[in-house]
């Protein structure tokens, strides 16, 4: 991370704020068509209107490469997989494409019509799609790895968390990148729009929550967070480490990003700052 880029970060602050983040690191990015990486756009993997995906693949590849599904954040009732005018979250899967992955892009349908348990349902139905098709577009289905950030990474962690989620041939995945996620529903500050998805009955609070389900995950797995990410995340990330620590599939590869917020470390994916992305290609190419 540049000088520069710090002290824009740091004058926002412990906050999430798209506009500001994003006018940081829009100008960083590439805009389509992108040189060199085939997209194939809006693949249905389900009934749903939302139930898309978009997958990314480098023109020259040759051979199945390890596939990244990343599952975006909105805070239960927004976001999207990509928004027309903005390189967010192309950014992703087409840094994935051009680092001998596949990247796939998926979105989810969104709280407060589609509350518990859309995500992690939604997250399954992908999967079990790129499960099925992937060999087509270049992928390796032994090797899929499933990323999710803020809600997506409460989405991703569910559905890694809970077996009713799961195909009928097992979770699907052969790692898991969380961050800066919600884990622990019952200790966590809740607003309306989470409401809205997770239920104003607390105590289910408990039962919808991955924390418990990731200690028994018996695959590898990395764990981020954001030096400016909002006060109760970090706890949240804490949290989950700690219940981890024996987790089967071994104690999650750790990070903390120094310097940046809950935005900017999914944003700066695809340029120069390579904090998160070097740790995610190695975790990657070094899963069994």
């Amino acid at each position: 991370m540049t000088p520069d880029i710090a002290d824009k970060l740091a004058a926002i602050g412990r906050v999430i704020d798209p506009a500001k983040t994003g006018a940081i690191y829009a100008p960083l990015h590439d805009t389509e068509p992108y040189a060199g990486v085939a997209v194939t756009r809006d693949i249905s993997y389900g009934p749903a209107e939302r139930h898309l995906l978009d997958v990314f693949l480098a023109e020259d590849a040759s051979g199945p490469r390890p596939v990244l599904v990343f599952v975006h954040g909105g805070g239960f009732t927004g976001g999207n997989k990509a928004t027309p005018g903005s390189p967010f979250y192309d950014n992703v899967p087409l840094w994935a494409a051009r680092n001998g992955l596949v990247g796939v892009n998926m979105t989810y349908r969104l709280a407060p019509q589609h509350p518990w348990p859309a995500g992690p349902e939604d997250v399954g139905a992908a999967l079990r799609w790129v499960a099925d098709n992937i060999a087509n577009h270049g992928g390796d289905p032994s090797k899929v790895v499933l990323f999710g950030h803020s809600a997506g990474a409460t989405h991703a962690g569910t559905y890694a968390a809970m077996p009713q989620f799961h195909g009928p041939d097992g979770i699907g995945i052969a790692g898991l990148i969380l961050t800066s996620g919600i884990y622990d529903l019952t200790d966590f500050p809740v607003n309306d729009g989470y409401r809205s998805y997770i239920g104003s009955d607390v105590s289910l609070y408990a039962a919808r929550s991955p924390i418990g389900g990731l200690s028994t995950l018996a695959v590898p797995s990395m764990v981020v967070c954001a030096e400016l990410d909002p006060p109760p995340f970090i706890p949240q990330f804490e949290r989950l480490l700690a219940a981890m620590a024996e987790a089967p599939g071994g104690k999650p590869k750790t990070l903390v990003l120094p310097k940046h917020s809950h935005l900017s470390l999914g944003y700066a994916i695809g340029t120069d700052d390579t904090a998160l992305t070097g740790p995610v290609l190695d975790f990657v190419r070094g899963l069994p």
